[in-house]
């Protein structure tokens, strides 16, 4: 056992101090089939027991949900509200010349180092996408963050990704539900295997809330949660989506996230070009990693400023961006909704793609709260769109069309870099209404996961869990 998870073990006494049923669902399936030699008052004690706990979580499940669907429903509104204040700002202050450019740079650069400043202050995991950090939790490699962590996942969030971060608000979502349920847990002294459970349900309950996909939800718990079907997760899961999806639809509606034109079935013919858009996809996958990586790494060398300058010289330079091409900072959803109709020509998208590949490893790399998954959807569909639109003008006889690649390629590039392919293309799916293209999504998932595993490259959460369990490290010795 590590010392991480033996500092968990300690610590997780004091978070959730509550009586466990040790009982577990192999021994009951077990002793259901196998014949009753004597029959013991104690055993059934313990069923019953089990099924009492079971039950208890459900409801338990049934609460975090709702409660992360509202909340997450609400840090979507107002992020909305963010964009269109921060688009606001940027069209006044174009006719206020050299001032309203300094106010545009100085506004981005003061809310990102007031969310840093937040993150260092009250809730050190808040930072980056909190993914990671549920993982860690999940793994009994550190212990849960107190329940401060929530109230600065959410204001951080709204200030970072306001300003024009390229983040998303998947891993605010994601960290919240997690920290939502931590705190049921506590308050209702669950034990460490309900504990651990009703995390996992809780951030699922975020993610499926962050994009309008129940279904997305439940499949990242299993698939890049846990890494396993176990039954008492997946029902806790499934309560909390219950819950959290008409609590969060109830708010902001229940239409996809994305509007696409009807697509028709691919031909046999095209089966190659989206295998290829996937090794592409596997590729590019591979160096946003390590630019994400290297830009991390480049602003620890910078040690001895201080964590708000350094965030506060990544909004000033977003700040610059946002005057020139407002259209491009932020979390994305707009990008990514151009890309899946089509409204752009090659050349801007490609200028556009670069300069979004950079932008989103630079504002990860300010240490404030948002995530990874937006970002990620949006050079998917740029990369796609514009591999589509190279191969209907070198096969013109296949009548293909480009929107069909910028789908393929969301689902292509998520699953390049998280390696969580079922996750991917039930989200993109969800989140498009789109079904005719999962086959294609096939097929370029399978070519963007094993070319990086053939180049030695981790999924990305694997290197940012590291990051989490060093930050844990000092934060322990400090």
């Amino acid at each position: 056992m590590s010392v991480e998870t033996t500092n968990f073990a300690a610590g997780s006494k004091a978070f959730f101090p509550g009586h466990c049923p040790v009982i577990s669902a192999k021994i009951v399936s077990r002793k259901s089939v196998e014949p009753a030699v004597d029959h013991n008052p104690h055993d059934d004690r313990k069923i019953a027991d089990e099924r009492r706990s079971l039950l208890g979580l459900a409801v338990m499940a049934l609460i975090v949900g709702a409660t992360t669907g509202c909340v997450g429903a609400i840090f979507r509104i107002l992020l909305s509200h963010a964009d269109r204040l921060r688009d606001a700002m940027i069209a006044w202050a174009h006719g206020h010349a050299v001032w309203g450019f300094l106010i545009v740079v100085g506004a981005c650069a003061v809310a990102t180092m007031v969310a840093a400043w937040m993150v260092r202050q009250f809730a050190p995991h808040a930072s980056g996408s909190g993914i990671p950090h549920v993982e860690a939790v999940l793994h009994e490699e550190i212990p849960p963050a107190p329940f401060v962590l929530v109230p600065v996942k959410f204001l951080g969030g709204l200030l970072a990704i306001g300003s024009g971060l390229a983040l998303g608000r998947e891993g605010p979502t994601v960290q919240m539900g997690a920290g939502i349920a931590v705190f049921a847990a506590r308050v209702c002294r669950l034990c460490r295997a309900d504990s651990r459970v009703l995390l996992a349900a809780g951030a699922g309950a975020g993610l499926a809330t962050a994009f309008n996909a129940p279904i997305a939800g439940l499949v990242f718990v299993l698939e890049e949660l846990v890494h396993r079907i176990e039954q008492r997760v997946a029902i806790a899961a499934l309560a909390a989506l219950t819950t959290a999806i008409p609590v969060a639809r109830l708010l902001h509606g229940d239409a996809p996230d994305f509007q696409i034109l009807p697509l028709s079935y691919p031909s046999f013919e095209s089966a190659p070009l989206f295998l290829a858009l996937g090794g592409i996809a596997g590729v590019l996958a591979v160096a946003y990693n390590r630019a994400l990586l290297s830009t991390i790494a480049v602003r620890d060398r910078f040690g001895q400023l201080s964590v708000e300058l350094r965030a506060g010289l990544i909004g000033a330079c977003v700040g610059i961006a946002a005057w020139f091409v407002p259209e491009l900072v932020g979390g994305g959803d707009q990008i990514t909704q151009r890309a899946l109709i089509a409204d752009e020509g090659m050349a801007i998208l490609g200028l556009a793609f670069l300069f979004r590949f950079g932008l989103g490893a630079l504002s990860y790399a300010a240490g404030t709260p948002g995530g990874l998954f937006a970002p990620l959807l949006v050079l998917g569909a740029q990369s796609g769109l514009l591999f589509g639109e190279a191969c209907r003008l070198a096969f013109p006889a296949l009548a293909l069309q480009p929107q069909a690649f910028a789908l393929v390629g969301m689902a292509a590039f998520f699953t390049g870099v998280v390696r969580a392919p079922v996750t991917g293309i039930i989200l993109v799916a969800e989140m498009t209404g789109n079904v005719t293209m999962l086959l294609p999504m096939l097929g370029a998932c399978f070519m963007a996961m094993l070319l990086p595993m053939l180049l030695g490259n981790e999924p990305i959460y694997e290197s940012l869990r590291e990051h989490t369990l060093r930050l844990e490290r000092q934060i322990r010795q400090r």
